[in-house]
């Protein structure tokens, strides 16, 4: 590994490390405030995003997306959706297999109030957050492959994560982490899969 390459990592780990204890500071704080701000309409409006923000929406529109792709005899993008595809599925499966392991109860739920059976329900979890690193690692792929339409794209991941934490369904935390995990995700499966479309000269090299 390259030095730079070293410093990158540690630089990122840093960031990381700092972002997460920040948020596990804030985590009471900020779901406070969305409790003190809640209304109906801006509830309603978070509730859809929600909504239309989960793992399976992502799923199907990258499997369409990679359709058209393939009709349209366009190589690259079949690859780069896909790709999408495969770090949504990483980050899904790896965040559901957390969440039973810590078994960290959602802001909304009132501990003396659950059944002993409601821990293996995906409505007591909430660490990580499945929508965030689901969304984080669909988009994160696309970041890799076109860093000008992954910012671009960037606004949906945080309105998903802001939808999560306004209507009570994760603390800050959960939704930070989360974004870690599908930005981990998201690297994973550009390094193996994207590297004919971000160098395409190595192709016609070899």
């Amino acid at each position: 590994m390259k030095r730079g390459s070293v410093f990158y990592w540690l630089l990122g780990i840093m960031i990381a490390a700092v972002a997460v204890a920040t948020a596990f500071h804030f985590d009471t704080a900020v779901s406070a405030f969305m409790a003190q701000h809640r209304n109906r309409a801006v509830y309603n409006f978070m509730f859809n995003v929600s909504r239309f923000g989960d793992w399976p929406e992502h799923f199907a529109l990258g499997l369409i997306l990679a359709w058209v792709a393939w009709r349209r005899g366009n190589q690259k993008w079949k690859r780069v959706f896909l790709s999408m595809v495969i770090a949504l599925v990483i980050a899904g499966v790896t965040g559901h297999v957390i969440k039973i392991a810590v078994s960290r109860a959602r802001p909304s739920v009132k501990l003396e109030q659950a059944e002993p059976w409601s821990r293996f329900s995906s409505n007591y979890h909430a660490f990580p957050s499945g929508h965030v690193a689901a969304s984080t690692a669909f988009f994160g792929v696309l970041f890799f492959a076109s860093w000008r339409i992954g910012v671009a794209c960037l606004p949906i991941v945080i309105l998903i994560g802001v939808s999560r934490l306004y209507l009570a369904a994760h603390y800050l935390s959960d939704v930070v982490c989360a974004a870690i995990l599908g930005i981990l995700s998201a690297m994973l499966v550009a390094h193996f899969f994207l590297r004919p479309v971000r160098n395409p000269q190595s192709a016609i090299q070899n």
